[in-house]
């Protein structure tokens, strides 16, 4: 496959121009609701760990199988609306005894996390629409970009930032780390070789 040249996303074949205008755009608009609330329902799959304040959700594969599916733009749109609907209080993010709801969630510890939903949904959309999602290997490597970005802004703001914004000394990057990376970063990747499959298999059957 040419990667220099833009291929269809998921989206873009159920949601055919072929269709009607109206069809179309329904199909794109329900698909990024389902996305935005299937992010919600996996915050709602956490665990604390007793040494961090960061839990273990299933979010992150959410995002990045929600970027493969519908590209970039529509990816990045589907967080946007799920980081919406959480800053206006729904209860969308993780429970938590600790961490409040609302917009102060994404000013605490775990913001820099949630914040980079968007980005990493539109990053690992683009290299979807380069056609990565057709074969396993490079399904593998667009999620693993859109991870880096997630553990990078995470790992920022956690170490950098969440602390500064509520008065408190920064913990810096080294024990950001530990707190935020390191006890995940195994099951993220065992997570990722098993939901790199999903997407080349669904093209399969779509051909």
């Amino acid at each position: 496959m040419n990667r220099t040249m833009p291929a269809e996303t998921l989206i873009d074949v159920l949601g055919s121009r072929r269709q009607s205008r109206e069809l179309a755009f329904a199909v794109r608009a329900v698909a990024v609701m389902f996305v935005a609330a299937l992010t919600a329902a996996a915050a709602q799959v956490s665990f604390s760990i007793p040494f961090t304040e960061v839990p273990f959700t299933l979010q992150p594969m959410v995002v990045l199988m929600g970027g493969l599916a519908l590209g970039p733009r529509l990816g990045a749109t589907a967080q946007i609306l799920y980081l919406a609907a959480g800053i206006a209080g729904l209860p969308v993010f993780a429970m938590s005894p600790v961490l409040p709801m609302g917009i102060g969630r994404l000013l605490g510890p775990t913001g820099g996390y949630l914040m980079s939903y968007p980005f990493a949904a539109f990053l690992v959309g683009a290299l979807a629409a380069r056609g990565f999602d057709r074969r396993y290997l490079t399904s593998v490597l667009a999620m693993l970009a859109g991870l880096v970005v997630v553990y990078a802004f995470g790992t920022l703001w956690l170490g950098m930032a969440a602390r500064t914004v509520t008065g408190g000394a920064p913990i810096g990057v080294q024990a950001a780390l530990a707190a935020g990376v390191y006890p995940f970063v195994l099951a993220d990747l065992v997570k990722v070789a098993f939901a790199a499959g999903v997407m080349p298999g669904v093209w399969r059957l779509v051909r």
